[in-house]
């Protein structure tokens, strides 16, 4: 950790969401805001070669919604679509919806805690494409809700172009995000995701390519979906749910297990599944069923 940085500290396993205790939303999202400042003022002071970067990005900003405005518009803006007009848009949108602003914070947390590469909430704000990529998609999804869907597929188009991230702006995405690389992360315009989700590169959640309507994965609160893995068909993973690397699932997976393969199988056998205590959206464990994996001869 860099010399007189400051962590939030946050617990290493996640209780039930309904039972989970919040810092009121305006404190949590100064004390966050307060950070990313002391930090870009940090990092001003060691790189000069990025202080006026830092000063347009975080510094001249009175608030984390205008910072996170102004650089999710120089992102996505092209030569027909304004940085100007993009500013405008996710600052309305974000001031008037303190909803959003509470998932962003979380989002920034989530990535600070569970991501030890990401050495600072600044950091993440200014250089995450996988959280600015989320931030963007829920003024896309809000756009989508209010009917302005020519503006709420212009966005995702973007976006998708710029990250490498394509959700579709119908698709419902909880907070505490943290999409982990980000880069070919697919998701459905009927996939809901739920809260404290951490999510790897290369993640499909999609179709079978057979129905219509309700026709995408439903994942549940706290849940890990390892790097490359496919999700397909309106099948429910449940809370506390761990997807390893590279599976393709194509069934329901129970709260607190662990699903791995092409096709993927519950490890431990689908009559009697191995269960995890603690929860893997925080714990970011992916090779925990490894062992018993091999014990058991990989037949599951």
């Amino acid at each position: 950790m860099p010399a007189g940085e400051l962590r939030y500290p946050s617990p290493v396993s996640c209780p039930p969401i309904s039972q989970a205790t919040e810092a009121p939303v305006e404190e949590d999202e100064a004390w966050v805001w307060a950070q990313i400042k002391t930090e870009a003022r940090r990092d001003a002071e060691l790189e000069p070669a990025l202080a006026s970067y830092l000063y347009s990005t975080i510094l001249s900003h009175s608030s984390l919604e205008r910072s996170l405005s102004f650089h999710l518009g120089n992102k996505l803006c092209s030569s027909t679509l304004l940085s100007t007009l993009l500013y405008d848009l996710f600052l309305n949108t974000f001031s008037s919806d303190p909803s959003l602003r509470a998932a962003a914070v979380a989002d920034l947390r989530a990535a600070r805690v569970r991501d030890p590469a990401c050495i600072s909430f600044s950091h993440c704000l200014l250089n995450y494409k996988g959280f600015l990529a989320c931030q963007a998609h829920r003024v896309a999804h809000k756009l989508w809700a209010q009917s302005r869907r020519p503006l709420a597929l212009a966005l995702h188009s973007r976006i998708s172009d710029v990250f490498a991230v394509d959700i579709h702006p119908a698709a419902k995405i909880g907070k505490g995000i943290l999409f982990d690389h980000a880069t070919g992360v697919v998701i459905g315009e009927t996939a809901v995701v739920g809260n404290n989700v951490s999510i790897l590169h290369h993640v499909t959640l999609g179709g079978t390519g057979k129905a219509c309507g309700d026709r995408h994965p439903k994942i549940g609160d706290g849940v890990l979906i390892g790097a490359g893995a496919t999700i397909l068909g309106n099948v429910k993973i449940g809370e506390g749910a761990k997807i390893g690397a590279g599976s393709v699932v194509l069934i329901d997976v129970p709260p607190r297990t662990t699903a791995v393969g092409n096709p993927a199988r519950l490890v431990g056998g689908k009559d009697k599944p191995s269960r995890l205590e603690e929860c893997p959206g925080e714990s970011m464990d992916h090779t925990s069923f490894i062992s018993e994996w091999f014990r058991n001869g990989a037949r599951m």
